[in-house]
């Protein structure tokens, strides 16, 4: 019986292994090509190179889910094209024991995406944007395409780069009245992080006052505010790159704040629950083995296999948005999808038993 379990784990992880080396490769490819357009000033080739990768770790662990899903579509689909599942039927060896053996590479899977998601992903994203933005002349504009949008108090803030280290780069600050009236606007090229505020360098202001406005330049200025660099560097990552205590902290904070936190209440929710949408993805691609898939070609197993993970994907792609602008339970919006899927495997397996 080892040595069966040692054979189903070995044909699905080295389907799952190749499934991650083939759609990467595609993915590096098409982005690259894709990064070139920003190409300008000091952000070069040989940036997008670096810049691709130190991004990597991302890319393999938003494909970590589909790959084990299809590692186990194509392993299990190799192997009952062969006879293979139909002799160790036969031999008594039981639905559920295959089910398991297929299963424990794809938690394997799980494990390691919970561990780039937390410690790699977060550290090399910040790396790799701050780094972008900052070649591409952080301090140079008054906004920059690049960059983030916060919101303290009547204050909007925007800034072009924030680097790991507590420097940020190209501040523009937004003061605004009780009746939303602009009072104010300055900007400046960089700030550094103090013990419990940030120092601004070369900072011009203008203030309106009446029908005037007043221009003042200053070396060095104070900013007092409550974001600190932890706050700042989850701003500069997308919310799906940033560890769960990261999105906790941030959420939690926004909502202090009387702000909307909903985007980053989503994004926790889809880590937290993305190793359950794994195992249960993985689940529906051995219930299709045994059902449906059964005696199809291995093309025709692939395109299966796609149309269904596209069909989760998309589904959690609407559903997110939907959560945030009908307002209800961003968790919801996550779960559906992994009901859904459950019960569609659940169901196969129990026809196929």
């Amino acid at each position: 019986m080892r040595r069966i379990d040692r054979y189903v784990m070995r044909n699905v992880g080295g389907a799952i292994l190749l499934v991650m080396v083939v759609v990467l490769s595609l993915d590096l490819v098409f982005g690259f090509i894709g990064e070139l357009g920003s190409v300008r000033g000091n952000y070069q080739v040989l940036d997008v190179v670096w810049y691709m990768i130190v991004g990597l770790p991302r890319r393999i662990y938003d494909y970590l889910p589909l790959g084990a899903f299809m590692g186990c579509l194509v392993g299990l689909g190799a192997m009952a094209s062969s006879s293979e599942l139909t002799v160790i039927r036969a031999a008594g060896v039981s639905l559920a024991r295959i089910t398991w053996s297929a299963m424990k590479p794809a938690l394997v899977v799980v494990i390691i995406g919970v561990l780039v998601g937390e410690f790699v992903v977060p550290a090399t994203e910040r790396y790799a944007q701050s780094e972008k933005a900052v070649a591409l002349g952080a301090g140079k504009n008054v906004a920059s395409s690049e960059g983030v949008w916060h919101r303290e108090g009547n204050t909007f803030i925007h800034l072009n780069a924030v680097q790991p280290n507590g420097v940020l780069h190209g501040i523009s600050l937004y003061h605004f009245d009780d009746q939303r009236r602009l009072t104010s606007a300055s900007f400046a090229r960089r700030a550094i992080h103090q013990k419990d505020y940030w120092l601004l360098q070369n900072v011009r202001t203008t203030r309106l006052e009446g029908d005037r406005a007043v221009t003042e330049t200053h070396r060095e200025q104070r900013w007092d505010t409550t974001l600190s660099p932890s706050v700042l560097s989850v701003l500069i990552v997308d919310p799906t790159d940033l560890p769960m205590t990261g999105l906790y902290t941030y959420a939690s904070y926004l909502n202090k704040q009387g702000l909307n936190g909903d985007n980053y209440w989503l994004a926790f929710w889809k880590k937290a629950l993305q190793p359950l949408g794994t195992a249960v993805m993985v689940l529906v691609a051995i219930s299709f083995i045994f059902g449906p898939l059964r005696s199809v070609t291995m093309g025709f197993r692939v395109f299966t296999g796609l149309m269904v993970g596209l069909a989760f994907k998309y589904l959690q792609d609407i559903l997110g948005p939907m959560s945030l602008v009908y307002g209800f339970d961003p968790l919801l919006a996550v779960l559906i999808p992994i009901g859904v899927s459950g019960a569609v495997g659940v169901a196969l397996m129990r026809r196929a038993g």
